[in-house]
């Protein structure tokens, strides 16, 4: 089987985050598939290689989704099985929000060809780094908006909630761009369940140029009804509560602790 596949990440910044790996790949590639969103990232793909496709052309508005990702998996197979090194460059990390990459690897390994993924700097990691959140001080839960509402989900307020995609928050057709104040207003309720309205959160969007800038918009949860949100803004949820000591365990450890020490002495 000569043809392969390898979907790498380039990262969000343009140019800042690629690593020599994924950028190798691409070099080295017979054709590249883009999935990125920004035509200027595109032209910076153009530059390190002649045939950079667009898998962005099968997105429509209200064209479900599943059949924009079915399509585009078919693209990079038809390639795979003519025996073309392909290469799937998808904005931040290949494997987040991104069904694609898993899908088509998922193919080309079942039918007997190479295929890796590249890591690449996701909008999670950048999030880290851009507000200072360390999952190890609280803990952190993280859903997609629309899975959030639709599920029995279990969260806890003492730790950070991230909710992604919240511009589709509630979209139950998979064919729209964006969804509006009337679905985040049901969300709204979701949060209340287990959150003072009046309780600060964050809209955040990393930048993708070098020359942009982070937005970290602080409001309260009641706000976020008629707030300016895209497809790419992400919402954080800071704790509300402190976190409950499990006097349980606590004491079972205490046992285990002084069975220990004494079995030590002796």
């Amino acid at each position: 089987m000569s043809g392969s596949l390898a979907c790498v990440g380039i990262g969000m910044t343009l140019g800042a985050h690629i690593c020599p790996l994924s950028k190798s790949y691409i070099e080295q590639a017979d054709v590249v598939f883009s999935a990125v969103s920004h035509g200027i990232t595109e032209l910076w793909l153009q530059e390190m290689h002649p045939d950079v496709r667009s898998l962005q052309q099968y997105y429509q508005e209200g064209k479900n989704r599943q059949i924009t990702y079915r399509e585009m998996v078919d693209a990079m197979m038809t390639e795979v099985r003519a025996g073309q090194k392909v290469v799937g460059a998808f904005y931040g990390h290949p494997g987040v929000f991104a069904q694609a990459s898993h899908k088509s690897i998922a193919m080309a390994k079942a039918e007997g060809y190479q295929a890796r993924m590249i890591p690449g700097i996701s909008a999670e990691d950048c999030l880290i780094a851009d507000l200072g959140v360390d999952p190890g001080r609280f803990g952190c839960q993280q859903f997609e908006a629309s899975q959030f509402m639709f599920y029995k989900r279990e969260y806890d307020p003492s730790c950070y909630l991230i909710l992604w995609q919240i511009g589709l928050a509630g979209d139950k057709s998979l064919a729209k761009f964006s969804t509006g104040a009337a679905h985040r207003q049901v969300l709204i309720e979701l949060l209340a369940e287990k959150y003072p309205l009046e309780h600060q959160v964050i809209l955040y969007e990393a930048a993708v140029l070098p020359i942009d800038s982070v937005r970290e918009e602080w409001l309260s949860i009641s706000e976020l009804k008629d707030a300016e949100i895209h497809m790419h803004t992400t919402l954080v949820i800071p704790p509300s509560q402190e976190m409950k000591p499990n006097e349980k365990i606590l004491a079972r450890l205490a046992e285990v602790e002084k069975a220990i020490t004494q079995q030590e002495l002796a």
